[in-house]
């Protein structure tokens, strides 16, 4: 019997029932890639974090899966990950497809700094996904990392989007992301991932990877607070530093328990 290490972690959230769960579960080694991905499956959260320890200049090596799928990128399980794992001011995480990234203690004792890479979106049309979406499209913008922006005129209209899942899922994995200024915050979005297997991401620190770079040179200035209007919510902060983004949250353990199952 395999006996795993499991805590499922609130990102970007400071208090419990908020913001974006994620399992987040340390091995020694890493298990095939069918056991993580059912491991991931049966935890049923937007993403199970599996971490092994590292050498050189990282602190662990890190990967993230849905339930139906391992991503290029996931925020708020990184997030998560370097909530569990931190020891000491900061946390190193080497990653298959998006390089080293690094949670640091806030040095304002609010919660954690996380550095991902900045991927500033190009303008592209994006008609279908806009369709899906059944909304009023100021710009449409995309990531080659599969992340297509919709902007809108404003806060109220990315609340009022209904998506057709079924056509968002048929653009396959594009996490979609519709988004404006802010009423309260200098941005608001929406993240709907429904050919990953999530309708709708609550708290999403990958999409901010690409609209702190848009909203940043939009605005013209390099630090922003954030808002993802999901019916869970999530704030955040972001800053533009050069060739990464550092988004600031805060994290809430809310389970831990022990996974069991037979090998073989």
């Amino acid at each position: 019997m395999t006996e795993l290490r499991l805590v499922q972690v609130d990102a970007f959230a400071d208090r419990p029932f908020t913001g974006n769960p994620a399992a987040v579960m340390p091995l020694d080694d890493w298990l095939p890639d069918e056991t993580l991905q059912a491991i991931a499956m049966e935890n049923n959260l937007s993403e199970t974090a599996f971490t092994i320890p590292a050498t050189g200049d990282a602190d662990y090596e890190l990967r993230w899966f849905t339930p139906t799928t391992e991503v290029v990128l996931c925020g708020h399980a990184t997030l998560a990950s370097g909530h569990v794992l931190i020891g000491g001011e900061r946390v190193r995480f080497r990653t298959r497809r998006a390089g080293l990234l690094e949670v640091s203690r806030d040095p304002a004792g609010q919660g954690y700094e996380m550095s991902l890479p900045a991927w500033k979106p190009e303008p592209r049309p994006l008609p279908e996904i806009v369709a899906a979406l059944g909304c009023r499209a100021v710009e449409t913008l995309w990531h080659p990392h599969r992340y297509g922006v919709v902007v809108v005129e404003s806060e109220e209209e990315v609340l009022a989007v209904r998506p057709d899942f079924r056509g968002l899922a048929e653009e396959g994995d594009v996490l979609t992301i519709v988004t404006a200024r802010g009423r309260d915050a200098d941005m608001v979005s929406r993240v709907f991932a429904t050919g990953a297997g999530i309708d709708e991401d609550p708290v999403t620190g990958s999409a901010h990877a690409v609209i702190v770079p848009y909203w940043a040179e939009r605005l013209g200035r390099d630090g922003l607070t954030a808002f993802q209007a999901s019916r869970r919510g999530g704030r955040l902060t972001g800053r533009l530093a050069g060739d990464r983004v550092i988004l600031g949250g805060r994290c809430v353990t809310v389970m831990e328990g022990v996974l069991r199952f037979e090998v073989g």
